[in-house]
């Protein structure tokens, strides 16, 4: 017996052993790979730059390898972020080792004002008189295809198809299931198009809720029709047919219609490009993904200036507290902000918004110091696919706002959701409850049963104060009257180009512009950009990713595109409190 108990001690001891060292062993290995990541690396003549659409571009890049794992195929994928692919197509362009861009075409989109910032930016790259050409060898989707419209060449594998049928937005409704469980939702709302907590009181859209995404993606396809035409030389209305007679499944009518310019193999697309960068016939083409075109060293001017602007990014739902890497924490970026208006090499702000909102309290906090800053140094905000609720809430107070045409924003409006799980806990679980007050209303809100009057009253009021709150604090940011921004607030969500008629965003443009506004309005000519927030140091989001984020990315492969319903939901559930959020979670496609 106890050679037995010495034998399993031996087993469990070695196993743990053997548990430590690959830990530090699997450490070491991705520490060599961030290191690596930052080494400075030259590239070969005639070098073609790779970029990718068609996968989840976030507004900014992920300094950690770990965010490029896939833990159930465990490879590694770099999707380089907004900033660094702007960065890239700019120095790409003075860059005399690289002769062109092929753009590689995926399915995942990544949202309409993205696609439209790096557009223009391959428009400009195309001044140095540099070939683009654009490649699918599956399916070449809607938002690719505006992407590729800069390009010289837009061509298709022969058995592939072209999806090009214009934009639909559907909303998925959780009332009757949510009956089904026994579970009432009770609303409170400001705004007649506040339609955020329609999945949960209805079964289908209201005619508000109908009338106001048909106008904002009716405009958003307006613009990318408009883009279609000018670039490739089709009339919009020729455009709009083939949409509507879903002409894309035939490759030879599209190219002979004028939007492709035909269908290649492979094979052929690389001796296109041989004869483009001057290769050889038979000889490897130098081909250099964005990622680690991101670690080619090039000069530049504003390298050593003493006078910064700081790109505050701000990406995801706006939650209480520090939040996360993938979130908006109210304390953590009013604290941010704070830094930056006490920094004096810091001469002006962009803050990057891309967010549908969320916790009003937390919305607040970060637009108090905006305002504060803005009073100190310039504020530009720059927003991104989506700029909404509590995500406008947080750019009021800026001195320019600047959105893409298609960038969704506005939903000004309000709302609580208060669930009633008394019969499901009651009559499916058989679990009930009982209470003991000090006062009338000590439970209130309760899980476990309806709202009363009062309870209801006095929790309908306290939405109207925030919304009173939220139409104050736009009035005051955007020189307007309350009533005129209550007449086009109620919840009501508009396009980008919609926003600028009504006074909610000052001009077109991206990041790029954004950051030249802000150097305009600080009074400066040469200056840096620094990134914020800082990034978490390495072994912090090592150890995060060993849990929560590999964890969601299983989530999500598990699920895959129904994965959104579970997080959208965990979202609501988590955030607490009055909420300044867009209206459901939509997607446009």
């Amino acid at each position: 017996m106890k050679t037995f108990l010495k034998m399993v001690l031996a087993v469990i001891t070695g196993l743990i052993i053997a548990s430590i060292l690959f830990f530090v062993v699997t450490l070491s290995v991705f520490s060599g790979m961030a290191a690596a990541g930052k080494k400075s690396i030259t590239i070969p003549e005639k070098s073609v730059l790779v970029m990718k659409t068609g996968a989840l571009i976030p507004d900014r890049s992920s300094s950690n390898p770990l965010s490029t794992l896939d833990p159930l195929t465990m490879s590694f994928t770099q999707t380089p972020g907004l900033n660094e692919i702007l960065k890239n197509l700019k120095k790409a362009a003075m860059d005399e080792n690289v002769t062109g861009i092929l753009i590689e075409n995926g399915t995942m989109p990544s949202g309409w004002a993205t696609a439209d910032e790096i557009r223009t930016a391959l428009w400009e790259f195309k001044k140095s008189g540099k070939f683009i050409y654009s490649y699918s060898d599956y399916m070449l989707m809607q938002e690719s295809y505006f992407i590729s419209t800069a390009a010289d060449a837009i061509w298709i594998n022969p058995t592939s198809m072209f999806d090009f049928k214009g934009l639909a937005a559907e909303v998925t409704f959780y009332k009757d299931a949510l009956e089904k469980l026994g579970v009432d939702v009770q609303v409170i709302r400001h705004g007649k198009f506040k339609g955020a907590v329609e999945p949960y009181i209805l079964d289908k859209l209201s005619e508000e809720n109908r009338l106001q995404i048909s106008e904002y993606i009716g405009s958003i396809w307006e613009h990318v029709v408009e883009v279609i035409s000018e670039s490739r030389g089709v009339p919009a209305e020729k455009v709009m047919a083939l949409a509507d007679s879903l002409a894309g499944y035939d490759a030879v009518l599209m190219t002979t219609a004028g939007l492709i310019d035909g269908t290649i193999y492979r094979d052929q697309l690389e001796d296109s490009i041989r004869a483009a960068t001057g290769t050889d016939k038979g000889k490897k083409i130098s081909y250099v993904s964005m990622s680690k075109y991101s670690n080619v060293a090039v000069k530049h001017t504003e390298a050593t200036s003493r006078n910064k602007i700081a790109v505050l990014f701000a990406e995801g739902s706006i939650v209480m507290g520090e939040g996360d890497d993938t979130n908006i924490g109210g304390n953590r970026y009013a604290e941010e902000m704070r830094k930056l208006r006490n920094d004096s090499t810091v001469k002006a702000v962009v803050f990057r918004v891309n967010s549908r909102g969320g916790n009003a309290i937390a919305s607040d906090l970060i637009w108090r110091e905006v305002e504060l800053t803005d009073q100190v140094k310039p504020v530009v905000v720059s927003m991104g696919n989506y700029a909404a609720s509590g995500g406008y809430y947080i750019s009021a107070a800026a001195r320019k706002i600047i959105a893409s045409p298609v960038t969704v924003t506005g939903s000004i409006g309000v709302f609580g959701l208060i669930p009633n799980a008394e019969a499901l806990l009651d009559n499916k679980l058989g679990i009930s409850s009982d209470v003991v007050r000090t006062n009338a209303h000590s439970d209130s809100p309760s899980l476990t049963r309806p709202l009363s009057a009062f309870e209801r009253d006095a929790l309908q009021k306290n939405v109207e104060r925030t919304y009173s709150t939220f139409t104050g604090v736009v009035a005051a940011g955007r020189d307007m009257s309350q009533p005129a921004v209550d007449s086009i607030g109620q919840g009501h969500v508009w396009s980008g180009a919609d926003a600028i008629p009504i006074g909610l965003v000052d001009s077109f443009g991206g990041l790029s512009d954004a950051i030249r506004e802000a150097a305009s309005l600080a009074g400066i000519g040469e200056y840096r950009t620094v990134d914020k927030p800082e990034t978490t140091d390495f072994y912090t989001k090592f150890l995060k990713e060993l849990t929560g984020d590999i964890r969601a990315r299983a989530i999500r492969n598990e699920l895959g595109e129904i994965s959104r319903y579970y997080f959208d939901l965990k979202d609501i559930i988590s955030s607490g409190g009055i909420m300044a959020t867009m209206p459901y979670y939509l997607e446009i496609r």
